[in-house]
């Protein structure tokens, strides 16, 4: 079996059919046996979606004519992603890269012309980089510039914290478990980590392990989530007897948050349309014991799903371009287009005028993404308000995030968190 074969067939499935990284590592994964082939593998896949821009132009400056053959292109990117990131002596690089391509002789001699021409004009090449924006960034174009104009001054960070790996982070079920007492169990196990002072619940490893490690996992004393995430339900705020709706809701890590946060709701109803999807909500609440009240529908048509009781607090976590969580999922930078934005935008919008009117008066709606873009956050609560007389903005206070003209930001990396806007609307 050759790891960088199977790295290859992933990338192209990315590349060439669009598939999510997630999807195409899960499906290539299935039929590798060794733990230490499946973490080659996975990195060297990660690794050159995360750095593809910079890979690509460094690729383009040494060939005459662009690659039309992908999978060389995807095993040229893999070999120039080992011998600049990865701790794989050059010479092994370059031969296993080389033995790769064993299938197609001409790929085998320019494969490895071009991996010895990186290593004798590497310098050169990265500076050559270095003068290009998406290349020294390794971001395409058009993200750079929305990135830019949003955030002008954070720009630089949010780029930097974009192509570095992401922390894995624990939500303590405090039902269960106190914070600082699994911090005690994790260190029991001689697992390093520490807490996040402006979340009770979350809890950041020092490196990432297998969940099936960690201490009660299987008896639901943690999970593993975002601690950006893992702020919706405090900000919700639900309360003993509340009727509360999750919309938009796999894959259901804050919906069972919710649950562990207010044991004594009155019901929570989550609704999705993608029935898979919510399979793996009803997954997520069996290992933790909650229940929850779970409906294949759309949110732009309540009226098929809705059975007219009003909610005291709704959670919307809108589909969104998710460029707040590209550490986690690089391929976004390869297969998120700018048209993508303006239909996002009109889904997100509709949605939230179709929830609305489930809201019981004085309720609470909490709004939220993962992205970082202006016009999927404050400039969709600014629109929504300006249609809605009824409808009031509750402002958030807290430690964490910038304050916009309308809810909150967070920006990648921020307290190792990964990017997330909250809005909190009230109903009159």
């Amino acid at each position: 079996m050759n790891t960088r074969l199977i790295a290859v067939k992933v990338l192209t499935r990315v590349l060439q059919d669009g598939q999510s990284l997630t999807v195409a590592l899960d499906n290539a994964l299935g039929v590798v046996e060794s733990a230490k082939d499946r973490a080659f593998i996975q990195a060297l896949c990660y690794g050159v979606c995360r750095n593809y821009h910079r890979l690509d132009y460094i690729l383009s400056q040494m060939l005459d004519k662009p690659l039309k053959d992908l999978d060389v292109k995807a095993l040229a990117l893999i070999g120039l992603y080992q011998l600049k990131f990865m701790r794989v002596k050059s010479h092994a690089a370059v031969s296993e890269t080389v033995l790769a391509a064993r299938k197609k002789p001409w790929a085998k001699a320019l494969i490895n012309a071009l991996l010895r021409s990186y290593l004798r004009d590497q310098e050169g090449l990265e500076q050559k980089a270095n003068n290009v924006k998406p290349a020294l960034v390794s971001h395409p174009d058009w993200l750079i510039q929305q990135i830019e104009q949003d955030w002008p001054l954070q720009a630089q960070q949010i780029f930097q914290k974009n192509n570095e790996q992401p922390p894995m982070v624990l939500r303590v079920n405090l039902a269960h478990i106190s914070q600082d007492n699994y911090l005690q169990q994790l260190k029991k196990q001689g697992i390093e980590a520490e807490t996040v002072s402006f979340c009770r619940s979350a809890i950041i490893l020092h490196n990432p392990i297998v969940v099936d490690l960690l201490p009660g996992f299987n008896k639901g004393w943690v999970s593993v989530q975002d601690t950006a995430a893992q702020l919706a339900a405090n900000l919700l705020d639900v309360q003993i007897g509340h009727r509360v709706l999750d919309v938009c809701a796999a894959p259901g890590g804050k919906a069972a948050h919710i649950l562990e946060y207010q044991p004594k709701v009155k019901e929570l109803v989550a609704v999705d349309i993608d029935k898979i999807r919510l399979q793996r909500v009803n997954d997520n609440l069996q290992r933790l014991n909650l229940s929850a009240k779970l409906i294949v529908g759309d949110a732009l048509k309540p009226k098929d799903w809705w059975d007219g009781q009003l909610f005291d607090r709704i959670l919307l976590d809108a589909p969104c371009s998710a460029l707040g969580v590209i550490r986690r999922h690089p391929d976004i930078k390869l297969l998120r287009r700018p048209d993508d934005i303006n239909p996002l935008q009109v889904l997100q919008q509709n949605i939230m005028c179709a929830v609305w009117p489930l809201l019981a008066p004085g309720g609470v709606m909490l709004y939220a993404t993962c992205s970082i873009l202006k016009k999927e956050n404050e400039r969709q609560i600014e629109t929504f308000l300006a249609k809605y007389a009824d409808a009031i903005e509750i402002p958030i206070n807290a430690d964490w995030g910038l304050a916009g003209h309308y809810g909150r930001q967070i920006l990648t990396g921020e307290s190792a968190m990964d990017g997330f806007y909250y809005a909190l609307i009230r109903k009159k």
